[in-house]
């Protein structure tokens, strides 16, 4: 992990029914810092991780947005590995895990009912479960990270505002539409990470708005009214890969007049 830019590496980028793609989850890398978000829903995390050119020792801090299968799950499997270099002296410092009431609940239920009781005698020493409320600001080693409730109907989950190193500002909405009651927040971002989970023109085939989500229309409206620079759209279905970086920027762009990145898994975007 040498180079010095600010980056964003997508471990993965698909919705929570997708087999084609990883679920969505990434880095947020700095010089000094790297900081996962979410993990998706299972033990392939590890697995992108390695692919991904990092370590699990490289790992100090991790931010889950809610408590779905999709992102919490291979949180599961990215403590307990953790857990287990602590035990064999290859860990150093803490794993500081970062979400909601009910984030921290879950993660903490799941790993007392299946792990053994040496890993979950870590919790508090080594792996630190720190709940944070909608609001609360807290530094990421050289990452600035405000805190929000998105605001959703179907479980309770947060966004978060991050100020890079140098001053670049990226703001993660989670994986439902924007809030107007959060357009403070996420308005002149240099960074909107939105979720668009596919094409205006497939709506009937995948019903993204009776899932509460949106398409790649829609994002790029959302971030034309926010006046963000750069929009990256993620949480997509996977039944059209082979199209999705030119069709979504496309739909996107008819909206949204800034740079407009849909990665693939593993692609690492400079910010």
């Amino acid at each position: 992990m040498d180079n010095n830019s600010n980056k964003i590496i997508m471990l993965g980028t698909g919705s929570a029914g997708v087999t084609r793609c990883y679920n969505t989850c990434f880095f947020l890398k700095t010089a000094n810092t790297l900081l996962l978000v979410d993990a998706g829903g299972g033990n392939g995390i590890i697995s992108q991780i390695e692919k991904a050119g990092a370590r699990l020792t490289d790992i100090h801090h991790l931010f889950i947005t809610h408590a779905h299968t999709d992102h919490i799950l291979g949180a599961v499997w990215v403590v307990r590995m953790i857990m287990q270099r602590v035990l064999n002296g290859e860990y150093e410092g803490c794993l500081n895990v970062y979400g909601n009431d009910k984030v921290i609940s879950t993660l903490r239920q799941i790993c007392l009912m299946t792990l053994h009781k040496n890993f979950n005698a870590l919790f508090g020493s080594r792996i630190m479960l720190c709940e944070k409320t909608s609001g609360d600001e807290f530094c990421v080693d050289d990452i600035r990270i405000e805190c929000f409730d998105i605001l959703s109907d179907k479980e309770k989950q947060y966004g978060f505002r991050a100020t890079m190193p140098g001053g670049t500002t990226l703001v993660c909405m989670g994986d439902e539409p924007c809030n107007r009651a959060n357009y403070p927040i996420a308005r002149g971002a240099d960074w909107l990470m939105c979720e668009a989970f596919c094409l205006y023109k497939d709506r009937d085939v995948f019903k993204p708005y009776e899932k509460f989500h949106s398409t790649a229309m829609d994002a790029g409206k959302v971030a034309s009214e926010l006046g963000v620079k750069n929009l990256l759209l993620y949480h997509t279905e996977d039944k059209t890969l082979a199209t999705r970086k030119a069709e979504y920027t496309r739909e996107a762009a008819i909206n949204f007049k800034g740079n407009i990145f849909v990665p693939d898994d593993l692609e690492t975007i400079d910010i």
